[in-house]
Protein backbone atom coordinates (compact mmCIF):
# COMPACT_ATOMS: atom_id res chain seq x y z
CA UNK A 1 0.00 0.00 0.00
CA UNK A 2 1.33 2.93 -1.05
CA UNK A 3 0.35 6.32 0.77
CA UNK A 4 0.90 9.67 -0.58
CA UNK A 5 2.09 12.68 1.87
CA UNK A 6 1.62 16.31 1.80
CA UNK A 7 3.21 18.89 4.12
CA UNK A 8 1.04 20.30 6.88
CA UNK A 9 0.16 22.87 9.01
CA UNK A 10 0.02 22.07 12.92
CA UNK A 11 0.04 24.59 15.58
CA UNK A 12 1.85 23.55 19.14
CA UNK A 13 -0.09 23.00 21.66
CA UNK A 14 2.83 24.59 24.20
CA UNK A 15 3.65 27.48 22.37
CA UNK A 16 0.92 28.47 20.11
CA UNK A 17 3.16 28.94 16.58
CA UNK A 18 1.89 27.11 13.50
CA UNK A 19 4.79 24.65 12.27
CA UNK A 20 5.03 22.81 9.27
CA UNK A 21 4.90 18.73 9.62
CA UNK A 22 6.76 17.86 6.24
CA UNK A 23 5.95 14.86 4.06
CA UNK A 24 9.94 13.41 5.14
CA UNK A 25 8.79 13.52 8.67
CA UNK A 26 5.29 12.39 8.18
CA UNK A 27 7.22 9.41 5.85
CA UNK A 28 9.25 8.55 8.49
CA UNK A 29 6.53 8.88 11.22
CA UNK A 30 5.20 5.89 9.00
CA UNK A 31 7.83 3.90 8.68
CA UNK A 32 8.35 4.20 12.61
CA UNK A 33 4.56 3.02 12.90
CA UNK A 34 4.00 6.10 14.48
CA UNK A 35 0.14 6.85 14.63
CA UNK A 36 0.20 10.32 15.90
CA UNK A 37 1.45 13.44 14.70
CA UNK A 38 4.07 15.70 16.14
CA UNK A 39 1.75 17.87 19.15
CA UNK A 40 4.66 20.48 19.80
CA UNK A 41 7.08 22.42 17.21
CA UNK A 42 10.62 21.44 17.30
CA UNK A 43 12.03 24.21 19.78
CA UNK A 44 9.21 23.19 22.24
CA UNK A 45 9.87 19.27 21.35
CA UNK A 46 13.46 19.62 21.78
CA UNK A 47 12.97 22.17 25.29
CA UNK A 48 10.42 19.10 26.26
CA UNK A 49 13.32 16.24 26.15
CA UNK A 50 15.95 18.39 27.99
CA UNK A 51 13.24 18.34 30.75
CA UNK A 52 12.71 14.63 30.76
CA UNK A 53 16.62 14.38 30.36
CA UNK A 54 16.32 13.57 26.77
CA UNK A 55 18.45 14.43 24.30
CA UNK A 56 22.05 12.88 23.41
CA UNK A 57 22.29 10.22 25.86
CA UNK A 58 25.86 9.89 24.66
CA UNK A 59 26.65 13.38 26.25
CA UNK A 60 24.69 11.86 29.40
CA UNK A 61 27.34 8.83 29.83
CA UNK A 62 24.63 6.46 28.70
CA UNK A 63 25.12 4.67 25.41
CA UNK A 64 21.53 4.50 24.87
CA UNK A 65 18.60 1.65 25.85
CA UNK A 66 16.93 3.53 28.39
CA UNK A 67 14.84 7.08 29.57
CA UNK A 68 16.48 9.31 30.78
CA UNK A 69 17.85 8.14 34.85
CA UNK A 70 21.08 6.82 36.19
CA UNK A 71 22.28 3.91 34.31
CA UNK A 72 23.16 0.62 36.67
CA UNK A 73 26.72 0.12 36.47
CA UNK A 74 28.56 -3.20 37.56
CA UNK A 75 31.81 -3.75 39.15
CA UNK A 76 34.33 -5.73 37.13
CA UNK A 77 37.87 -6.80 36.89
CA UNK A 78 39.86 -5.04 33.54
CA UNK A 79 40.83 -8.45 31.97
CA UNK A 80 43.56 -7.02 30.38
CA UNK A 81 45.41 -4.34 33.16
CA UNK A 82 43.70 -5.94 36.13
CA UNK A 83 42.19 -2.90 37.43
CA UNK A 84 38.82 -2.76 39.36
CA UNK A 85 36.45 -0.85 36.71
CA UNK A 86 32.40 -0.59 36.18
CA UNK A 87 30.76 -1.36 32.92
CA UNK A 88 27.08 -0.75 31.79
CA UNK A 89 26.28 -4.46 31.91
CA UNK A 90 26.09 -7.40 34.00
CA UNK A 91 29.91 -9.39 33.17
CA UNK A 92 29.32 -13.12 32.12
CA UNK A 93 31.62 -15.51 33.43
CA UNK A 94 33.78 -16.71 30.92
CA UNK A 95 33.90 -13.29 28.39
CA UNK A 96 36.68 -10.20 28.89
CA UNK A 97 35.60 -6.92 30.31
CA UNK A 98 37.85 -4.06 30.15
CA UNK A 99 38.23 -0.92 31.68
CA UNK A 100 37.66 2.06 29.03
CA UNK A 101 41.41 2.71 28.73
CA UNK A 102 41.75 -0.98 27.27
CA UNK A 103 38.45 -0.79 25.57
CA UNK A 104 39.99 1.71 23.27
CA UNK A 105 42.83 -0.26 23.01
CA UNK A 106 41.57 -3.28 22.19
CA UNK A 107 39.28 -1.47 19.73
CA UNK A 108 42.09 0.61 17.98
CA UNK A 109 44.01 -2.87 17.70
CA UNK A 110 41.14 -4.78 15.86
CA UNK A 111 40.40 -1.31 13.38
CA UNK A 112 44.10 -1.98 12.04
CA UNK A 113 43.61 -5.55 10.19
Amino acid sequence: MVMSFADKTLTCRDCGSTFVFTTGEQEFYAEKGFTNQPSRCPDCRRAAKATRGGGDSYSRGGGGGGYGGERQMFSAICSDCGRETQVPFQPTSGKPVYCSECFRAQRQQSSRW
